[in-house]
């Protein structure tokens, strides 16, 4: 436990006990409840089985924690500084209560220097059920408001700020998990400390950059605080006379050549280090120069929504943000960065931080700046109605506050938008159905407090009011409405129609949409026992959340696939739907550039192992869709799009580059045979701002037995191919591939090199095996006497000589019975 003669960092092992039962064990903190009683085997894995149902008493109690700390000096003012508390939460030093928490999202620093002593001081938490404390706090409003019971089977959980997925959801085990997962460290207060940074920058017409810092010194009485501020090479200090309260102090920056920070694929991830600093705190932030537009104009079909960074439109390719994990102790920044890191190696350059989720660690926001992954970043509010009581809005202001403070010098973040999903929610219950105006007058007076404390905090931030929304107060159905704002299409998932759905609307922007697989099966492998391995079993119907999940899963691949020989072939199958279906919608939608000018894709990763909507194994694991998305979010791509009678088919060519791109585009058909033959090759350009078609053929080109298929090579060394089948995969009568496998390890990282040769016709070949890794290639085409170099990087090397076992998937081998 470090100490000095100001600091006691009480972070470490601590002894959590329960007042209602006799369980005692030790705590890591920063850590959560379950996964401590999990360590103890006082409670078994929550994720295998069906082990949720037998481990829901933990919520439905208040535990303790408890630990010691010594001090030989308790002059001056000391304070305890803690965040990421969840949720409510008394906390007392040597009996004398010293904080009662209530918001999981906010950062607490309550004065506790006369709870102290010299010697040994002992130090208490009392979570408190969520359970308990939600169903409390409904009893006391002045009218009910209604939670959201499809998603949260854990009712009240829009009663407490805290984590909304911790009460369930249709992809998130309900458990209502409790603890701390942040700081938490006894400090003794100088002269003054750093309370929060602000920056603002000026972009000057001849290309220098004013950056603004302003520090925020908080001080319990008048003094002489020596304050540094550092950019880069440049350092200054500044004698400031500060008095109790907040002191705000400001310096100016002038930058004569400023790099400037840009989305990936567009350009460089420029950092500088700024650093303000008292003798005592040193805060470093990582600043990157960048300008920021919503373009929400007026045109004909309703108004756009475009994101302008440093004067350029950018187009959006990303996928909506979850926690990382179910219970916080089973993540880590390594784990959260493999997830980031392969968004931007899929091309994606934008995430979405979902509204039911966590604010996320300031090393989240970090790694984002650093990977130029721009973040569209919600307050925690989602798919439910919320009091406007005062005491509530009192408690959200501050959190919108600090949250906004805390995050805004980040160049990643690009939108802040003020929920996800709470002006449909409106007419999702009886209650609000009935009396909407009570119910709508509640949730504006909820948005407009988000709205101001979030300008007040950050003046140069840029506010959506809702997600989806079709514009600043309007109340509309967004869901529905393609021509303004952002939308989230759901029609293909919950109204179980076809993938040729996505292409009956033309969204603006569109925020959410997606459809649900299975996980894969070395981590299905890691929850269910081989008697479990079907769809129907029960342990498989816990690890769906999502009511008649597994039902569409199976009643699409029935309309669009022979069914699976076995139920590895089904999982394998199931991932190549969710890839197809959501390629269906983004290849379209981007194929209307600039008319749409964003497609986020729900959803990049997953809590637990889950059937889901995620692109992500839990784990990090690249489903199959994922490497789909790969080739469909490249910069430069080609889409084979029928028109809406399937007579034609339109090679749509988009290029999200900022220079014009030439295309060399040859198409050819296959037969079931595999033998390919020329049909037609052409050059196309396209320029940066729109999409284009680069070339128009009939359908009845494509003789009846036959694929579609082309390459392309663009003029910046992009290049890619792909196949369109005018109809449905079921119709197509393969006939085995004969695959040939050749394995090669490389010398030094333990990769293996993966050779795949086939004899005939293969679609969507996948390669799998137990051990965690990264493929450079999976889910391809391979045409007759073609072959493909596939190098598997394992997570962690293997012993040299023993290679893992490699399955092979495709298409017609996965419908058929040996």
């Amino acid at each position: 436990m470090p100490v000095s003669n100001n600091f006691v960092d009480l972070a470490g092992s601590w002894q959590l006990t329960s007042p209602e039962s006799d369980h005692s064990a030790s705590m890591a903190v920063p850590g959560d409840v379950h996964s401590a009683l999990h360590a103890a085997e006082l409670i078994p894995d929550p994720y295998f089985g069906r082990n949720e149902e037998v481990v829901q008493w933990v919520a439905k109690q208040d535990w303790v924690l408890t630990r010691s700390f010594f001090l030989d000096d308790i002059s001056g003012d000391w304070y305890l500084d803690v965040d990421y508390l969840d949720t409510v939460a008394t906390v007392s030093i040597n009996g004398a209560v010293v904080l009662e928490g209530n918001n999981c999202f906010q950062r607490y620093r309550p004065d506790v220097s006369k709870a102290l002593k010299i010697g040994e001081n002992t130090i208490r938490i009392m979570l408190h059920s969520s359970i308990r404390a939600g169903a409390a706090l409904q009893a006391k409003q002045p009218f009910y408001i209604p939670y959201n019971p499809g998603n949260s089977p854990i009712p009240d959980g829009n009663m407490l700020r805290k984590p909304q997925c911790h009460f369930g959801w249709d992809w998130n085990i309900a458990i209502a998990p409790l603890g701390l997962y942040g700081t938490i460290a006894l400090k003794k207060l100088e002269t003054a400390r750093i309370e929060h940074i602000a920056t603002r920058q000026f972009h000057n017409e001849d290309g220098t950059v004013d950056l603004a810092v302003t520090a925020s010194l908080f001080a319990k009485t008048q003094g002489i605080a020596q304050l540094y501020f550092t950019l880069g090479e440049e350092r200054v200090r500044l004698d400031v006379g500060v008095h109790a309260g907040e002191t705000p102090v400001t310096h100016v920056f002038h930058i004569e050549k400023p790099k400037l920070w840009w989305p990936a694929g567009s350009g460089e991830q420029a950092l500088y280090m700024l650093s303000v600093e008292l003798p005592s705190q040193t805060e470093v932030r990582r600043i990157g120069l960048r300008t920021v537009e919503l373009i929400i104009d007026k045109d004909e079909p309703g108004s756009r929504f475009a994101f302008k960074i440093n004067g350029r439109e950018i187009f959006c390719r990303g996928a909506n943000w979850i926690p990382a994990d179910a219970l916080y102790s089973r993540s880590s920044p390594d784990k959260t960065e493999d997830l980031l890191q392969s968004a931007v190696a899929a091309n994606m350059n934008m995430i979405r931080v979902w509204g039911g989720g966590f604010y996320e660690h300031d090393w989240f926001y970090d790694m984002c700046d650093r990977l130029g992954l721009m973040v569209w970043q919600d307050f925690m509010f989602a798919c439910n109605l919320y009091p406007s009581t005062s005491d509530f809005l009192e408690n959200v202001e501050a959190e919108v506050a600090y949250q906004t403070r805390r995050l805004a010098t980040h160049p990643s973040i690009v939108l802040w938008c003020g929920d996800n999903e709470l002006v449909g929610a409106l007419t999702w219950f009886e209650e609000s159905r009935k009396d909407r105006d009570r119910y709508l007058v509640s949730y504006d007076r909820l948005n407009r407090t988000i709205e101001v404390a979030m300008k007040k905090a950050a003046p140069d931030g840029i506010w959506w009011p809702s997600s989806p929304a079709s514009g600043y107060l309007d109340f509309g159905d967004a869901w529905h409405a393609d021509g303004s704002g952002d939308m989230h299409y759901w029609s293909v998932w919950h109204e179980n129609k076809s993938f040729d759905n996505y292409r009956t609307v033309r969204p603006r922007f569109c925020s959410e949409f997606g459809f649900q697989s299975y996980t894969s099966l070395p981590v299905l492998k890691t929850y269910a026992d081989p008697k479990d391995m079907n769809i129907a079993s029960p342990v498989m119907e816990l690890h769906q959340k999502n009511a008649g999940g597994n039902e569409r899963i199976a009643g699409t691949m029935f309309r669009y696939f022979r069914f699976p020989k076995d139920f590895p072939n089904f999982v394998y199958l199931s991932q190549i739907q969710q890839g197809l279906a959501i390629k269906s919608a983004v290849e379209y939608w981007r194929s209307l550039k600039p008319h749409c000018m964003g497609t986020i894709y729900w959803q990049l990763n997953d809590t637990w192992p889950v059937a889901s909507w995620s692109s992500l194994d839990y784990g990090g694991r690249w489903k199959a869709m994922h490497y789909l998305v790969k080739r469909f979010f490249q910069p430069v791509a080609i889409a084979a799009i029928p028109s809406e009678d399937n007579s034609k088919i339109r090679f749509s060519l988009v290029n999200d580059t900022f220079h014009d791109i030439s295309v060399d585009l040859a198409v050819s058909l296959i037969d079931m045979k595999g033998k390919r033959t020329s049909l037609r090759t052409v050059q196309a350009v396209c320029s940066p701002d729109a999409a284009c078609t680069a070339l128009t053929i009939d359908a009845s080109e494509v003789p009846e037995g036959h694929l579609l298929a082309w390459h392309f090579t663009a003029s910046n060394g992009m290049g890619g191919q792909g196949h369109f089948v005018n109809g449905t995969y079921k119709a197509l009568e393969l006939e085995p591939a004969g695959l040939e496998v050749l394995h090669e390890e490389v010398e030094g990282d333990g990769t293996v090199e993966i050779t795949v040769t086939s004899q005939g016709l293969a679609l969507f070949v996948m390669i799998e095996t137990e051990i965690e890794g990264r493929y450079s290639d999976n889910a391809f085409d391979l045409a007759a006497g073609e072959s493909r170099r596939i190098v598997f990087t394992p997570t962690t090397p293997f012993e040299r000589g023993k290679l893992p076992e490699f399955r092979f998937y495709d298409l017609q081998s996965c419908q058929s019975v040996d």
